[in-house]
């Protein structure tokens, strides 16, 4: 099965999989109305879910979120049958989703991430007097676990919730102590893996960041330096100005200055002229422009390289029409499919199983391509 008909059987399967999804929902929207759960002995639908059905509990969480909303707002089935919505953004709608708002307010939620929808919940619903402080806290050691029998008094006391207060009645606002915890174990896990940035309002953001000890000291020393220039300045006045300089040289280091100096006459024969490389990268915009089969372009803009679309070696020279902007990896991928995949090992035989992974898993989010910049330029 050649990648095409990969692709087409992943398609194929993903609509199964979303149209299960929504009629799983449409069915426990139903069962929630009628308060089915309640017949089997459960004090909520969350619970039902958890364990009647052995859900985790974020996933009950997100589902039975989902599953309230499309009572209300039936028209969330048909988005959430075409893929358009997921499951965590339904849960970011529901915060800010109303009757009077209905029209207007479900099509600013397709196709975005989680991130992306709070973001819009910001603008939608932003947060009063949102808070501007700097807070230095130190990294407290985490203490080496104890193994809990019971595991949700301990998700109570996590919360600040006595264990008696977990008698839970139908309708009461304890049912929900099982699935809050749930939502925050989600978002801590996320907030681990990268840095975050919580939306506020439309324009503010609060960001979540752990740093060294010696970065605190480099923040300090720079306030001290600017304090001509930028006296009594916040720490984000102080890193905006660092990435503002950041940016500033990767502009100059691609040529994109608004007076760029002559050229000089070049002293190698595969140089690229400043001029040519600012043309190309206003033309290309600034991305990968790897042409998809589907009609579109990579449109990556990480590790981007100029690629001369005929190669230097078989005569192209590099002028405005040759030169393109690809990423790493397509750049890779056209010198392969050009001089082959025996001339491109001996280019970087160290890399050798980084290139035949890259060769079976081309353009996949898996491959990972860290060539040498020799062996990348070099036949382009």
């Amino acid at each position: 099965m050649n990648a095409r008909d990969s692709s087409i059987r992943l398609s194929e399967l993903l609509r199964r999989e979303h149209d299960a999804m929504a009629a799983f929902l449409v069915a426990l929207a139903g069962f929630d109305a009628k308060r089915l759960w309640l017949e089997l002995g459960y004090p909520s639908l969350f619970t039902h879910l958890n364990r009647e059905l052995g859900l985790s509990k974020s996933a009950a969480f997100y589902r039975k979120t989902a599953a309230e909303l499309i009572q209300r707002f039936p028209e969330l089935v048909e988005p959430l049958e075409d893929g358009k919505l997921c499951l965590s953004t339904v849960g970011e709608l529901a915060q800010v989703l109303t009757p009077e708002n209905r029209y207007q307010v479900i099509p600013r939620f397709l196709h975005l991430s989680k991130q992306e929808a709070r973001a819009v919940v910001a603008e939608l619903k932003p947060a009063e007097r949102p808070p501007r402080r700097e807070v230095v806290t130190t990294v407290r050691v985490a203490a080496a676990a104890r193994p809990v029998r019971d595991p949700e008094p301990a998700a109570a006391l996590a919360l600040g919730v006595p264990a008696t207060a977990r008698v839970i009645a139908p309708g009461s606002p304890a049912e929900l102590v099982d699935a809050r915890v749930a939502a925050r174990t989600v978002n801590a896990q996320i907030s681990r893996k990268a840095p975050t940035f919580e939306p506020l309002t439309a324009d503010l953001r609060r960001m979540h960041l752990t740093v060294t000890k010696r970065f605190e000291a480099k923040v300090a020393a720079a306030k001290e330096a600017l304090s001509h220039s930028h006296p009594g300045a916040s720490t984000e006045v102080i890193l905006e100005a660092a990435l503002d300089l950041l940016l500033d040289r990767a502009k100059k280091r691609k040529g994109l200055v608004e007076k760029p100096r002559r050229e000089k006459r070049p002293s190698r024969p595969d140089h690229i002229p400043a001029e040519v490389k600012r043309a190309v990268w206003v033309r290309d915009g600034g991305c990968c422009r790897w042409a998809l089969e589907n009609g579109g372009v990579c449109g990556s803009r990480h590790r981007l390289q100029y690629d001369h679309i005929q190669p230097k070696a078989l005569g192209g020279k590099s002028t405005i029409e040759n030169v393109r902007l690809l990423c790493a990896r397509h750049n890779l991928l056209a010198a392969r499919k050009i001089f082959g995949d025996a001339w491109m090992d001996r280019c970087a035989p160290a890399r050798k199983a980084t290139a035949a992974t890259g060769r079976r898993d081309a353009g996949s989010a898996g491959a990972r391509f860290d060539v040498p910049a020799a062996a990348l330029t070099g036949p382009t």
